[in-house]
Parts: C-alpha cells; sequence; structure tokens
C-alpha cells in the first residue's frame, strides 16, 4: 500500500536520504552526534514516573533498571536493547521505552547500554548483550527476578536480542520470548527488501552497509552472532514475536527470521504494519502505527510473562 500519511508527513519534514553519503562522517561526527541533543525525545513516549530507576553494572557493561511495581515481590524481567545501527543510541535516548515496558508488562526491565561502533567493532554489542542475560540469570535476587526472562530489541537491538536467544539456549537458560521490532538479522544484505526499499525512506541500504562496515568489518556474514538469521538449527529457541515495517530495507529480514523459527516449530507471530518507515515503533508521539506496534510487544511480552 502507499506511504502512510504521517510517514510520508515525516519523510518531508526530515529529509530524504537520497544523496546522502554516509562514508563521509568522521568519528567526530559520530561521536558529535551521540552527545547533540535528541530530536525526536519528545516523540518517544512520556517520561512515566517510576518508583524504582536506577543505574547499575551487569559485569561491566552499564544498564538502567526500571520497575513499575511499588514492592520487592521477585517479577519477570525483559531486558531491552536499543537501535542506533551498532553506533548511536544510548539507555538515555530509549528511556520512555524502557519506563513504558515497565509500566505495560509489569516487569523489571532492564536497558543494556552496550558498547559502540567503530570504537568497540564486533563482538563487542553482542557479547555485551550476551553477558547482560547471562548476568541476570547468574544474580536472580539483585534483579529482584523471578527467574522468568524475556529478551527485546529495535533494529540492531532486534539483532542483539536475537543472538542473545541462541546463546541462551545452547547455555541451557530457557528465555519466555523474544520480541523483536525491525530487527537486523542478516548482514550479508541479500534479501528483496534490500533492494526495494534501497532509499528514499529514511534508512537506506548505503546507511546500512555503512553501519555494518563500522561494527562487522571483516567479520564473516555467516557468523549467527552477526547474522541470527544464518543461525543454522532454530530449533528450541524462544517464542517470538516480530514487527515489520512495510517501507523498511530490514522488512524481509524480520519476516524471513519468523518463517524460519515458525519451521523449527518455535511458536512465533510476525506482523506488518503497511505504509510503515523503519524504526516506527520508536516514534509513537510521530506514527499512530508506532504507538500501536508498541502496544501490541508490550502486549505480547506480558502474556509470554
Amino acid at each position: 500500500m502507499p506511504l502512510h500519511p504521517q510517514a510520508r508527513a515525516f519523510l518531508a519534514t526530515a529529509g530524504s536520504d537520497e544523496g546522502a553519503d554516509p562514508d563521509a562522517r568522521t568519528l567526530d561526527d559520530i561521536q558529535s552526534a551521540r552527545a547533540a541533543p535528541d530530536p525526536y525525545v519528545l516523540h518517544r513516549g512520556p517520561l512515566t514516573t517510576l518508583p524504582f530507576v536506577r543505574d547499575e553494572l551487569a559485569e561491566a557493561v552499564p544498564i538502567r533498571v526500571y520497575r513499575a511495581d511499588p514492592g520487592d515481590a521477585p517479577l519477570p524481567v525483559v531486558v531491552y536493547f536499543h537501535g542506533g545501527g551498532f553506533v548511536i543510541g544510548d539507555v538515555r535516548r530509549s528511556d520512555a521505552m524502557g519506563r513504558f515496558l515497565a509500566v505495560r508488562t509489569g516487569a523489571v526491565v532492564v536497558s543494556a547500554d552496550y558498547r559502540l561502533a567503530p570504537e568497540h567493532p564486533f563482538p563487542a554489542a553482542a557479547d555485551d548483550a550476551w553477558t547482560v542475560v547471562r548476568d541476570i540469570f547468574a544474580r536472580p535476587a539483585f534483579y529482584q527476578s523471578n527467574g522468568v526472562v524475556a529478551v527485546a530489541g529495535e533494529s540492531a537491538g532486534g539483532n542483539l536480542a536475537a543472538a542473545a536467544a541462541w546463546q541462551a539456549r545452547d547455555a541451557g537458560l530457557r528465555l519466555a520470548h523474544q520480541a523483536l521490532a525491525c530487527p537486523l538479522l542478516d548482514a550479508a544484505m541479500e534479501l528483496p527488501s534490500h533492494r526495494d526499499h534501497a532509499k528514499g525512506y529514511l534508512l537506506s541500504a548505503a546507511e546500512l552497509a555503512w553501519s555494518l562496515r563500522l561494527y562487522a568489518g571483516d567479520a564473516d556474514p555467516a557468523d549467527p552472532r552477526l547474522s541470527p538469521l544464518r543461525l543454522p538449527d532454530l530449533a528450541g529457541l524462544p517464542p517470538a514475536t516480530v514487527v515489520t515495517a512495510e517501507y523498511d530495507v530490514l522488512r524481509d529480514e524480520g519476516e524471513a527470521y519468523a518463517r524460519r523459527l515458525a519451521e523449527a516449530g518455535v511458536p512465533v507471530e510476525c506482523r506488518r504494519w503497511d505504509g510503515a518507515l523503519h524504526g516506527f515503533t520508536a516514534l509513537p508521539g510521530l506514527f499512530d502505527q508506532g504507538a500501536e506496534a508498541r502496544d501490541y510487544l508490550a502486549a505480547r511480552l506480558r502474556q509470554a510473562l
């Protein structure tokens, strides 16, 4: 279907990715972008006041922990990984999402401030994601966890959530769910949406390739820590929810992952939002569809927990 009117209006205001050259950016440019005020802070959702928000460490990985329940009884835990192409993003910019998930799922939410490229290339972010998940199982009392743990992530964060999911399976740690929004799951970039939506829809194929070069370098794109879609055996992975956007260069990665999960006997729901752009779930204040998809993900997590 055509672009949603809100997506069309956003592109008209934000500007097209046509002709943009991400390779012209220097490390100083990247670091400046990270340090700059978030231009979309007012559109990420309300910063709901919670009785419990604190910054901690999972081993050496910075995390922000959210709890909406004022008591101290053990609760399920949702580990959240922000997007940003492995290059930008942090717990500060994903603060509204952490608070939202804590309220809507009833779980303790642990938002991971994983290391970023190019200063910390692959597998730094994947290692940090697995460290956080492993630490929650190792120290349930510290997290006020009842032992039920799920992972969630958007874009590059969806990549980290999916990679942590299979590492947990292989380590004998049972995750209750994996909730992925517009996930980046295949570094080879060989699927139709990589061509069909290569430019003009906010996240271009050139931008995606640039972020992967900074993060992955010369790593094998078939490494399942980098490309969870390439994992040979998906049997036994946790049940999944996958959200995709029609006008997203990553659309086919998420949908292919959902198909492979189903073929492996893993319960999965995959929903595509027609007319939507990449990253729409992170901006519910701009996109009504983003608010709908975010509600859907939270409801699926709450049900799984």
